[in-house]
């Protein structure tokens, strides 16, 4: 993508109702307004607030909204130009249940109060398979408090990756910490029991992992 196509897509973010840019120190100094408030302030209800974490385009977090009306859902990702193709889609067709935050997911304790958010999603994470990396794997040991810290009490998480290793290096740590898992497959397409929200949604990239026989892996689980 072109610096100039960024930049465009930078300054529409600024004017879309469905995008929140908090700057680093508004989190990390708990002034950011949101926080405990995303059901008041934002979205006006008191349905379940669902995240996808590193969302990309954001097709994920707008088709799980498109299918679940009676939920909140919320796209975070560091990189606001990629998601404002979801923006822009969820302000087009009307879907209020839908925000994008660009922020990283590190912070997401700043975002989010104790018991604010009932699901969390990580779809197609970087495996980040070298060893100096794991800091930034998404579920890894610190990832996970983290998200223990903003999830209600049982609430869900997914991970769907193309990543053997990636799935095989998280149920390896949910197991080692005796976390439980309600649901994991290593071919979701190979499996008719898998539920419908994983297989029924297909990222543009899932497609391409498909189309050239990569199977898709999933696991559900709860971090107690």
């Amino acid at each position: 993508m072109g610096s100039k196509n960024k930049l465009k897509r930078f300054k529409e973010n600024e004017q879309f109702d469905n995008v929140i840019q908090p700057s680093r120190e508004e989190l990390t100094d708990n002034s950011f307004k949101l926080k405990g408030n995303w059901s008041k302030d934002f979205f006006k209800n008191d349905n379940p607030i669902v995240l996808e974490l590193g969302c990309g385009k954001g097709e994920y977090t707008v088709e799980l909204a498109r299918q679940n009306p009676d939920k909140n859902f919320i796209g975070i990702d560091i990189k606001g130009a990629r998601f404002w193709r979801g923006a822009k889609t969820a302000l087009e067709e009307g879907l209020d249940n839908v925000a994008f935050i660009r922020t990283q997911i590190e912070l997401i304790e700043h975002v989010f109060e104790t018991n604010e958010v009932s699901e969390i999603w990580i779809t197609f994470p970087d495996p980040q398979i070298k060893y100096k990396r794991t800091k930034h794997r998404l579920t890894n040991a610190e990832f996970l408090l983290r998200y223990k810290q903003v999830l209600k009490d049982g609430g869900l998480m997914h991970l769907k990756t193309d990543s053997e290793f990636m799935h095989g290096y998280t149920l390896g740590l949910l197991h080692g910490q005796g976390q439980e898992v309600l649901y994991a497959h290593h071919d979701i397409y190979k499996n008719e029991y898998s539920p419908k929200e994983v297989t029924g949604i297909q990222t543009f990239y899932e497609k391409q992992y498909l189309e050239k026989g990569k199977p898709i892996t999933y696991i559900q689980f709860t971090i107690k």
